[in-house]
């Protein structure tokens, strides 16, 4: 093999770190919805009551992202990352030996604070020791984590709980933790300084007509794509019949398809420009919704025969995250990190967003509308990216 090819072929220890650090947090994050019926019975309560866990987690760190993201503008990024991960670790601790609702509510609160000022950083620190010809390849490789928490760490965690009891999934959480601490202390190199900026410059920046309204089509892209996630169940029984034993592994080959579609998305952001790759990913996208809702006219229809569709889909829909926010970087100029950090807290907004719309239609025009409300959704989400472009 070429040196050249061999050398673009080897990725730093660093971002392997990096990917980790938000493998860590997702799996944290999503793992409390497969044990959350034994986290209710453990601890007294509903199980309505112990699903507020996530809308905490989810609150806390919406919340709490740009607000640490100009607090922290100035911290030494590997400084940062050393006491968020040591707060997140503890909080997870803790959480393992509590008996107290309310008391872990307060630590995923914790725990969320911490996430919040971890992933931005990374997105950050990602884009500013990569190559300038690959920003795109290493953003989607760092929230190649997060793809690969749902494939991945939530089985495990998942495991773990029904194995040795829930708190032991919240022991795994802090031990993950501890993992991402010592390889971000090994490896992670301290990023050039971030340009002095005043908070009050720094603010005006995140609020320039361009800035805002990509971050508008951040929460459009995730929204559109999470209407049909979401309820992917119900499309899919509807459609073709599926069962629960069916939807195990269409969820698993898509979750495959998500992290080589992410790949493909920061590559094409790199090569293409962060423009064509946009539109290529959300045309892709809208054409498949397109073909869903022919589909459904059809059904029903074997699942073997929607395997390649549903695979396409969830390709396409992690293919549009790195060019959306290889683009917004742009947009924001020097408040690029600031950006980023308003631009996870725009894809909690999405995620929520996508199960209100998608539960609204559902109810009021049943599953086979969604593909074709989630495509209308992206398009609107590309249209904002165009008048953020042209926005002075």
């Amino acid at each position: 093999m070429p040196v050249a090819v061999r050398q673009r072929a080897r990725l730093p220890a660093w971002l392997l770190a990096l990917v980790f650090t938000t493998f860590a947090l997702a799996t944290d994050d999503y793992v409390i919805a497969g044990v959350l019926p034994a986290v209710s019975a453990g601890l007294g309560v509903s199980e309505a009551a112990g699903g507020q866990l996530v809308t905490v987690f989810s609150l806390a760190f919406a919340l709490g992202a740009p607000v640490a993201s100009v607090v922290c503008a100035t911290w030494p990024r590997r400084r940062l990352l050393t006491w968020a991960l040591v707060l997140f670790a503890a909080a997870n601790g803790a959480a393992a030996f509590t008996t107290s609702y309310a008391v872990l509510m307060g630590l995923r609160v914790l725990a969320a604070l911490a996430a919040a000022a971890i992933v931005p950083t990374a997105y950050a620190v990602a884009t500013a020791l990569a190559p300038d010809s690959g920003r795109g390849r290493y953003l989607a490789l760092v929230m190649g984590g997060l793809t690969g928490s749902l494939m991945l760490g939530v089985p495990i965690g998942t495991w773990v709980g029904g194995a040795f009891g829930w708190r032991a999934t919240f022991g795994l959480g802090g031990l993950l933790g501890l993992v991402a601490l010592v390889a971000i202390r090994r490896t992670l190199p301290e990023p050039p300084p971030a340009d002095a900026m005043p908070v009050r410059e720094r603010l005006a920046s995140l609020a320039r007509p361009r800035v805002l309204l990509g971050l508008l089509g951040i929460v459009a892209i995730v929204l559109g794509s999470m209407m049909l996630m979401t309820y992917l169940a119900p499309f899919l029984r509807d459609l073709a019949g599926a069962g629960p034993a069916a939807l195990g592994w269409v969820f698993a080959l898509a979750g495959l398809a998500g992290l080589v579609g992410g790949q493909l998305g920061g590559r094409a952001a790199d090569r293409w420009g962060a423009d064509r790759a946009l539109i290529a990913g959300i045309a892709g996208f809208t054409g498949v919704m397109g073909v869903f809702t022919a589909c459904w006219l059809l059904r029903p229809l074997p699942l073997p025969a929607l395997l390649p569709l549903l695979l396409v889909w969830a390709g396409a829909s992690w293919w549009v995250p790195p060019p959306a926010q290889t683009r917004l970087l742009a947009l924001a100029g020097p408040a690029g990190p600031q950006a980023l950090a308003l631009n996870s807290s725009a894809v909690y907004v999405g995620v929520s967003g996508g199960g209100a719309v998608g539960g609204l239609v559902l109810e009021s025009h049943g599953s086979g509308w969604l593909p074709a409300v989630a495509a209308v959704v992206e398009l609107v989400a590309l249209a904002l990216f165009w008048a953020a472009g042209r926005s002075r």
